[in-house]
């Protein structure tokens, strides 16, 4: 069906097409199509908003129900119907850009950005038409000129940098099971700082230097990729990035390293010692699995969005934006 259907879009009373159903969420993926355009193809009684088929969605996944009542409103006077396009069909495929002409930008740009998230391309950073193409095949969620990240990929970058926090640990952590198990009546602060003193003076000199110098030099690495790339470590090895939800660039350093990162580090790692640890990060993935963007309770708070690693996302930003 997908291989043969001839979809013609609408705006302005102006038509195009035919387009294939790749090209149209290609083209819904970039911003070159607005879920406020018309559509129609063969099984379509007549003109409908895109978004009301795609349920405001910027992809297309034609079923026997997605043909929901048209209102007549939306329709603006469109002067070209079903029976017209086999006129289309023997005329060359018009750019969209030509045909529609290119939007103008609004006056009130903020604005349109927190409005218009699903429709429009927040900056003149664009994928490039392969990179859109395999999101499309491979049912990921496209933002504007974003693909987000899957909610697996984000569990497995944030189990990596566990692991990799663990592992600096790693010698320190041998040592004291050597020395027995840790005493089960330290019942308050005073208690536990005497036993810590007590751990210093009997782990070897060497060991704490090894462990120190690995877990201060991940903390310094994982600092670093964050500032220059958006990426913990564990992002990197699974090719995502933390971007802005307005700009889709890298987020401010308040925003990343003291809201993202420090605070998030403060707040988790006197839980990692118990299972409760897993209780907010369970909220936080529920969260973003629920949510269009995959936002979660870290993203809320640092108004930012994880999304699929490209090069793009890195450029400096022009002053006009």
């Amino acid at each position: 069906m997908q291989a043969i259907m001839q979809i013609f879009l609408a705006r302005n009373n102006v038509q195009a097409g035919p387009y294939q159903l790749e090209q149209l969420n290609i083209m819904l993926a970039s911003g070159e199509v607005l879920l406020d355009d018309l559509m129609w193809h063969e099984g379509l009684a007549q003109w409908q908003r895109i978004g009301d088929l795609t349920n405001n969605q910027t992809v297309y996944r034609p079923t026997s129900a997605n043909t929901p009542e048209v209102n007549d409103s939306i329709i603006n006077n469109v002067t070209v119907f079903p029976e017209d396009t086999n006129k289309a069909k023997d005329d060359k495929s018009v750019s969209l850009d030509r045909l529609y002409g290119k939007p103008e930008r609004p006056k009130n740009v903020k604005a349109d950005m927190t409005t218009n998230r699903h429709q429009t391309p927040h900056n003149n950073v664009s994928l490039n038409k392969s990179t859109l193409k395999k999101a499309v095949a491979d049912n990921d969620k496209v933002v504007g000129n974003v693909v987000l990240a899957p909610i697996m990929s984000r569990v497995l970058a944030t189990a990596l940098d566990w692991l990799l926090l663990i592992m600096a640990f790693l010698p320190l952590m041998l040592a004291m099971r050597k020395l027995g198990d840790m005493p089960t009546d330290l019942q308050n602060m005073e208690a536990v700082i005497k036993y810590s003193l007590s751990l210093s003076e009997s782990i070897p000199q060497a060991t704490q230097l090894i462990s120190n110098a690995m877990v201060f030099g991940l903390i310094a690495l994982q600092l670093l990729f964050i500032i220059l790339r958006g990426q913990s470590l564990g992002k990197l090895i699974t090719g995502i990035r933390v971007v802005d939800q307005t700009t889709h660039h890298l987020p401010s350093f308040l925003r990343l390293v003291v809201i993202r990162t420090l605070f998030l580090a403060l707040l988790y790692i006197p839980l990692s010692t118990s299972f409760i640890v897993l209780i907010p990060l369970a909220i936080h993935y529920y969260m973003a699995s629920k949510s269009p963007e995959n936002i979660g309770w870290h993203d809320k708070l640092a108004k930012t969005l994880v999304v699929k690693a490209d090069s793009s996302q890195l450029a400096k930003k022009s002053k006009s934006e």
